[in-house]
């Protein structure tokens, strides 16, 4: 017997169970309807969904309305933003990595930023300069809490969320912002060069500033295969700094790879585009180039 229905937003989802708060923020754990796994669309933290409630105070997830965006990992919809967490170092950067996450974020139409922790331990400036000069927002966070005001104002509206390698320090980060959020840590291991994963599921959390924000696990260059193909002709457009030069080449279909008379690469040359950053685009068009229609 239900008691009637309900519009909310998955605030959390573990283990099989979803997390939804209504209009009166009370939380409601619910099942999915087995429909959902047939058409092979689940539902995903972030979701506005309808709810069947049950007489015994659950529900049944019925439907989920239409979405802005998603991700596959981490599994999100309908965010307004990412925030690419990268240390200075301890782990170092991997820029391939790290310059993929946001070709994809740019081909969903999710905004960037870019956060660069661990500034004690290592230099800055190098990593400003690159992710900045290619049009991101780059938030440099200090030992002392130094660049956390600006960054909880690009968080106050809608939903965010964090990524990056394990051990660049996500979760402490988030802490720094709302210490009552007590994320747990993990130090880097030694033995391995990397961090430990400390964040098991999704879950979206109010900031003090305003907005939601989600913790996530860390990703790995496999787990990039999971997020999505960008066709070879769209993926110029996912490198902000590019934009400025397309239209100026010799060819229509000019890959920017190579060519004689690419505008792209005559600002390479220039030094108006960083070779680290295109040289991502270079691996990442090779690979497009590979996929074959039907594997997409």
């Amino acid at each position: 017997m239900n008691r009637g229905e309900l519009t909310g937003r998955i605030w959390k989802a573990t283990a099989g169970f979803y997390y939804v708060k209504g209009e009166d923020d009370q939380l409601i754990e619910c099942r999915a309807r087995g429909v959902f796994r047939k058409e092979g669309n689940t539902p995903l933290v972030g979701d506005m969904v309808r709810v069947v409630l049950s007489q015994e105070g659950g529900g049944t997830v019925s439907e989920i309305l239409p979405r802005k965006n998603s991700l596959v990992r981490p599994p999100l919809a309908n965010l307004d933003r990412m925030v690419l967490v990268l240390a200075v170092t301890d782990p170092v950067p991997n820029f391939f990595v790290a310059d993929s996450y946001l070709a994809i974020l740019a081909h969903r139409s999710i905004d960037a930023l870019v956060a660069l922790t661990k500034t004690d331990l290592g230099e800055s400036a190098g990593l400003e300069r690159l992710y900045a000069g290619a049009g991101y927002p780059v938030y440099v966070i200090g030992p002392s809490g130094e660049g956390i005001p600006a960054l909880e104002d690009a968080l106050s509206q809608g939903i965010s969320a964090f990524c990056g390698n394990s051990g660049v320090g996500k979760s402490t980060l988030l802490n720094r912002i709302d210490s009552r959020l007590a994320l747990p840590t993990a130090d880097t291991s030694r033995k391995l060069g990397r961090g430990r994963h400390t964040t098991r599921h999704v879950e979206l959390l109010p900031l003090p500033g305003g907005g939601l924000v989600a913790d996530t696990p860390g990703f790995s260059s496999i787990e990039m295969l999971r997020m999505g193909h960008i066709p070879k002709e769209e993926l110029a457009l996912c490198f902000p700094e590019f934009s400025p030069y397309l239209g100026k080449c010799r060819f229509n279909d000019c890959s920017h790879t190579r060519e004689t008379g690419c505008g792209v690469l005559q600002a390479l040359e220039q030094g108006s585009i960083d070779s680290r950053r295109h040289e991502s685009y270079r691996k990442l068009y090779d690979e497009a180039r590979q996929v074959r229609e039907w594997e997409v």
